[in-house]
């Protein structure tokens, strides 16, 4: 199993961080793959597969640490491509809500 649990929506409170500068505040950190939970179902194999699919925005997938649990919020396409790498860890900016 690449994620322990593919979700559909973010079951978390708005945190209000919108815009990639927004979460530019937040500091990466190492995270295990199989702690995610996403919040998205489904992905565009052309962001999977697109060579500059960072080129735009943040480098670092968004995650949300809520009531214990890890929420990939940004950044499916990341993940999946680090499972596909074979990489179980990626950098990514975790936002703890308390």
């Amino acid at each position: 199993m690449i994620f322990k649990a593919v979700g559909d929506s973010r079951p978390y409170p708005d945190h209000g961080l919108e815009s990639a500068k927004d979460w530019s505040n937040v500091p990466p950190r190492v995270v295990q793959l199989g702690e995610l939970i996403t919040t998205k179902s489904t992905l565009d194999l052309r962001g999977l597969l697109a060579d500059d699919s960072t080129f735009y925005g943040d480098l670092f997938p968004h995650c949300v640490e809520w009531e214990g649990e890890l929420y990939l919020e940004d950044g499916l396409h990341r993940a999946l491509r680090a499972a596909l790498q074979q990489r179980p860890v990626l950098h990514a900016r975790v936002l703890v809500l308390s």
